[in-house]
């Protein structure tokens, strides 16, 4: 008998997803299919005592949302994801270089402070989840979700499924590449994350700009703008092409902030990977913009909420 000839009445399911950025922490309310109720913006506050406040305000914001405007349904499950080293399954945030942690057990600490079961995951690989399940890539099994903020980092779907590689699968914003002007080396996050770019071109010009997006504004009447972008296209391409190599089969979506110049960055991107590969090896180079924008991390949050809450619910008593 179905639920409705049982005098059932089918009550709708939302959950909560908080994804705390280098710079900022964003929130959303979403249903099952991805559709976003609301969402919000907050700056990251500095160490884990003041992070931890931060997501608690951003679930209790949640909280409020639901029931504003949806008393009628219930929260699923809430998921909150962290840039850096994380191993998802140990719960602990491993590394950050640009939030200064290390070794921080989350998992526990979240749940200890929201007292309810928390999703814990890594921001870029929940936002490659949230991207081929509900972007407009959810018809890809393969892809390599690229996110050009504070720092770079990729979060590879393969067949379907996230790679965790004990926590460090995509963390190419550390693979050492030539430092342009230098003759030495350094992180790849160093020379093409959207930091690196606005810094190095003050560094360059000695133009104070906003962000790196002010760069790419300037590159068309800007020589020293369109160097800076060359060179970090030329890093960044040369680790893609490497990981387009090793699996073939991939479309590289790009996401993060820097991802707003629009064709700018993605025709210099996708020039650079196919520089660095043998043109006579008939690659096909498929490099996409993301489709959830800014927000793709935190619906990932979400989607991890979600799952965690089916299986809590599947879990035998």
């Amino acid at each position: 008998m179905s639920q409705q000839g049982a005098g059932l009445r089918v009550v709708p399911a939302l959950a909560v997803g908080i994804d705390v950025g280098g710079t900022s922490t964003k929130a959303v309310v979403v249903d099952g299919d991805g559709e976003v109720l609301a969402s919000s913006t907050v700056p990251t506050p500095g160490g884990v005592p003041g992070l931890l406040e931060a997501v608690t305000g951003r679930r209790d914001w949640a909280r409020a949302v639901v029931g504003r405007e949806r008393p009628d349904a219930q929260l699923r499950g809430t998921g909150v994801v962290v840039p850096g080293i994380v191993d998802e399954e140990a719960g602990v945030g491993v590394y950050s270089a640009n939030l200064g942690w290390r070794d921080v057990p989350f998992a526990r600490l979240l749940r200890d402070r929201l007292e309810e079961p928390v999703a814990f995951g890594h921001d870029v690989r929940a936002g490659a989840l949230a991207e081929t399940r509900w972007g407009a890539h959810d018809e890809m099994s393969n892809v390599a979700f690229v996110a050009l903020g504070t720092g770079i980092a990729l979060g590879l779907v393969h067949g379907g499924l996230i790679v965790h590689g004990g926590g460090r699968a995509g963390e190419i914003g550390q693979v050492l590449v030539p430092e342009p002007g230098t003759g030495g080396h350094a992180p790849l996050e160093r020379v093409a994350s959207a930091s690196a770019i606005a810094r190095r071109y003050t560094e360059r010009s000695g133009l104070d700009v906003e962000g790196s997006l002010d760069v790419v504004a300037r590159a068309h009447r800007d020589t020293v703008a369109t160097e800076v972008l060359d060179e970090a296209w030329d890093a960044l391409g040369g680790v893609l092409a490497g990981v387009v190599a090793l699996l073939g089969d991939v479309t590289i979506v790009v996401g993060g902030g820097l991802a707003e110049a629009g064709t700018l960055a993605l025709d210099g991107i996708t020039a650079a990977v196919e520089a660095h590969l043998d043109a006579g090896a008939g690659f096909d180079v498929r490099v996409v913009p993301a489709r959830l924008g800014p927000l793709a991390g935190a619906l990932g949050a979400a989607l991890l909420g979600m799952e965690r809450a089916d299986d809590d619910a599947a879990a035998p008593a």
